[in-house]
């Protein structure tokens, strides 16, 4: 699933620039590499040597934010001959440097992921590695974890295999440079095939019950003295390159189940509680659901566009289970392998410049496809990576960063009374005065009380009056009531 970023025009982030730096020192974000760690970095970039198969004829891009320099995926998609369709996909080689018990590797275990802000990126590794020598930047051989996918013409992946090999990107190019060639018609023919590779994974992926449920991301602007919030439509390339990566993560899944030894991304199916419960959060918002259509069928048929569907979405999407990191071996296959979102085995590989596990899920690969034992350092780290993982601060990061936007946007408007939808109560805490709204402008998600003895009813629209809007506070920064 996609991380959602949230975008602050550069005059939000000179206003909010001060508030994000005290969210750093509250999160104890280090800023700064120690200096044993640059310089075991120079090191490794001066002294690795590289024995990688050869693989730079391929004619490689990569798709990411016009100002990203870490770039962990570069794609090369074509036609086979007899039929179907061929992708490679070239995922940076971040254990060709970070070397286990190495002071890389135990700051990648204390940093466990890169973090976003809207003003600056904390990553995972050294920017000599995470921006340069790892990399897969336009016009530099680098070594990578070459993905080889054999698909049919239905978008259905028949074989899979992973193996080192150094590439040579040719292209970086942007989301809105890609969809806005393809649109007009100027596109070359692998980036056709991403439009025609993706709209079948999709396909491929509704066949077996998935779910991509594609919110839109908040937009934060300051203008005339006050901040604005608003929603931004994710681009149809979005969706299609997301899919390249679902579709490797899944290989990678499949391949460590085979091999008897790997770490899983899993998530359990939704209760029936819960299914209820949006049931009823649908009914409410005036959303038709038949009792026998599928919650995945019913997510493709809503546009974030629309405000009840949005609120629905939003809401669905933060009552499913929560994902965890599964870890098994030596053939002791765990009883639930599946991710449900996505309706198959999944595992994190494609991201290693940005995310600890993927280093190992890809070296795990790798060894399974040449047929050899998996590497001892992998196997030595692998049940700690569960709790490595857990210890990630990037949720909350983007949490309290959206929080603190939405209350810089609203401050100094205490007392004013807004549009909302009720999206969720606490009835089944015993407190059916609260709950949570949601604001279409501005793009707010809040908690609400009643004041007037009324229960808050799911999907009621109601008069939200804001009674606090403060990025200092250490309780809800925003806070709505019913007068």
């Amino acid at each position: 699933m996609r991380r959602r970023p949230m975008h602050m025009s550069d005059e939000a982030l000179d206003a909010l620039g001060p508030a994000l730096v005290e969210l750093r020192a509250e999160l104890k974000i280090p800023l700064a590499f120690p200096k044993r760690v640059l310089k075991a970095a120079d090191k490794a970039v001066a002294e690795t040597q590289l024995h990688h198969e050869d693989a730079t004829h391929l004619p490689f891009f990569t798709i990411d934010p016009s100002t990203s320099k870490d770039l962990d995926q570069a794609m090369h998609l074509e036609r086979r001959a007899g039929g179907g369709f061929r992708v490679y996909y070239a995922i940076a080689d971040v254990a060709a440097f970070v070397r286990s018990g190495s002071p890389l590797d135990a700051e990648a275990h204390d940093r466990i992921e890169t973090l976003y802000f809207p003003d600056l990126k904390v990553p995972l590794h050294p920017p000599v590695l995470s921006e340069d020598a790892v990399s897969l930047l336009p016009g530099k051989p680098r070594p990578a974890l070459l993905w080889q996918h054999d698909l049919d013409a239905a978008g259905n992946v028949t074989e899979s295999s992973v193996s080192r090999a150094m590439v040579c990107s040719r292209a970086k190019l942007s989301y809105q440079y890609v969809q806005q060639a393809i649109d007009n018609g100027t596109a070359e023919e692998s980036l056709t095939l991403l439009r025609e590779i993706g709209e079948l994974l999709e396909a491929v992926e509704i066949k077996r019950g998935g779910i991509s449920v594609n919110l839109p991301d908040q937009e934060v602007t300051f203008q005339d003295g006050a901040f604005r919030l608003s929603y931004v439509t994710m681009l149809p390339v979005e969706g299609w390159n997301e899919q390249i990566s679902l579709m490797t993560g899944m290989a990678a899944a499949q391949i460590m189940i085979d091999s008897g030894t790997g770490i899983l991304r899993t998530q359990k199916k939704q209760s029936d509680q819960v299914v209820g419960r949006l049931h009823e959060i649908a009914k409410c918002l005036g959303i038709d659901w038949d009792l026998g259509v599928p919650y995945a069928t019913l997510v493709r048929t809503l546009d974030p566009t629309k405000h009840k569907h949005m609120a629905f979405l939003t809401e669905a999407t933060t009552a499913m289970p929560r994902a965890e990191y599964t870890v098994f071996r030596d053939h002791q296959t765990p009883e639930h392998t599946k991710h449900e979102t996505i309706a198959a085995p999944y595992a994190h590989c494609t991201a290693p410049l940005r995310r600890l596990v993927d280093r190992y899920t890809g070296e795990l690969c790798v060894a399974a496809c040449a047929d050899k034992p998996p590497p001892k350092w992998v196997l030595d780290a692998l049940h700690c990576l569960p709790c490595d993982m857990a210890r990630a601060k990037g949720g909350v990061a983007d949490r309290q960063t959206v929080d603190l936007a939405e209350a810089m946007a609203l401050r100094h408007r205490e007392g004013e009374v807004f549009d909302a939808a009720v999206i969720d109560t606490d009835a089944e805490r015993n407190d059916p005065h609260s709950g949570k709204v949601y604001l279409a402008d501005p793009a707010v998600l809040a908690k609400i009380t009643s004041t007037n003895g009324e229960k808050l009813r799911l999907g009621a629209r109601v008069r939200a009056r804001l009674k606090r809007a403060d990025p200092s506070s250490d309780d809800d920064k925003v806070l709505f009531n019913v007068p």
